[in-house]
């Protein structure tokens, strides 16, 4: 070693760096800025690459790197950009979890939930989007199991998992309650029932019912819903019969109001909506009060001429 090399005891390098002594005791004990030499009274002694050395740790240490990592860099074992990566990938995954966990309070501030949801709620912000996912999944094994996968309509079940990988990176309290709707819609057994009754007879029979265009379903029929015109009044036969041929027999109107039963139900359509929310897609105004009032009408007016 130089005579001229400059050497700091503890002290001297604690005023130089700003650290408390303890702490570069602590790391020098470590392993993470070895003494370079000892004065005759047995003190530690540090040369200026510590203090760079120093400066070095402090900032790793900050950025939340664990000794074990800073000690894996400064022996060269890894490299700073390799760290930062990993360290960037676990950060943001941090902060989906804490924008969730905000939405979840934000929504819990309002006081519009149960002491249930709210507990559910915190559940699902901690999940993963992987287990988020497997609660989709375990939903449409109950609903699709034994529907052949390549029969007409079996597309369904695919486009019932479409959950994002991510819940958007500052979620909406309306899109933390959309999933946790979500997870309780198909939760309930009830629920996968009826998906799997619609799925075995959309295999059964892909095509729309004959005779219902739901192009006039929805101009005629929703018309009627929005005006409040009852299904079974005069003034229903009469939209009815915009609908539907008014020469349709008996049989047929009421074999056409079964069909269009068995595809329309409001939780499924909540079920697309709510999905359409966590996936960012436009809204969909509902059908399904279209249909309701068309299905109401037919057995109303079966007799009709």
């Amino acid at each position: 070693m130089s005579d001229h090399t400059e050497l700091f005891t503890i002290g001297e390098l604690a005023r130089r760096t700003g650290l408390p002594v303890r702490t570069i005791r602590f790391w020098s004990d470590g392993g993470i800025v070895t003494p370079t030499d000892r004065s005759r009274g047995g003190y530690r002694l540090y040369d200026a690459e510590a203090v760079a050395r120093l400066d070095l740790v402090r900032t790793l240490r900050e950025l939340g790197l664990g000794l074990e990592t800073v000690r894996r860099v400064l022996t060269r074992q890894t490299t700073v950009r390799d760290v930062a990566a990993a360290h960037l990938d676990a950060l943001d995954a941090e902060i989906r979890v804490l924008q969730v966990r905000r939405a979840v309070l934000r929504w819990a501030a309002r006081g519009v939930g149960t002491t249930e949801e709210m507990r559910l709620m915190h559940r699902l912000a901690q999940m993963s989007a992987e287990e988020r996912q497997r609660i989709i999944d375990d939903f449409v094994r109950r609903a699709f199991d034994g529907v052949d996968p390549e029969a007409p309509g079996a597309h369904l079940a695919q486009a019932m998992r479409s959950l994002p990988a991510e819940l958007p990176a500052d979620p909406t309290s309306e899109q933390v309650e959309a999933w946790v709707e979500l997870a309780e819609l198909v939760g309930d057994d009830g629920f996968a029932r009826r998906v799997r009754e619609m799925a075995v007879a959309g295999a059964r029979s892909p095509s729309e019912p004959a005779g219902a265009d739901p192009a006039r379903v929805l101009e005629h029929a929703g018309g009627a819903v929005r005006e409040g015109v009852a299904p079974e009044s005069a003034a229903g036969r009469e939209i009815l019969a915009r609908v539907v041929d008014p020469g349709l027999a008996v049989a047929e109107r009421l074999r056409l109001a079964d069909e269009l039963a068995t595809f329309t139900d409001r939780r499924v359509e909540r079920y697309w909506q709510l999905l359409g929310k966590l996936n960012g897609w436009p809204p969909a105004p509902a059908q399904v009060p279209a249909f309701e009032w068309l299905i109401a009408a037919l057995r109303a007016h079966a007799d009709a001429p």
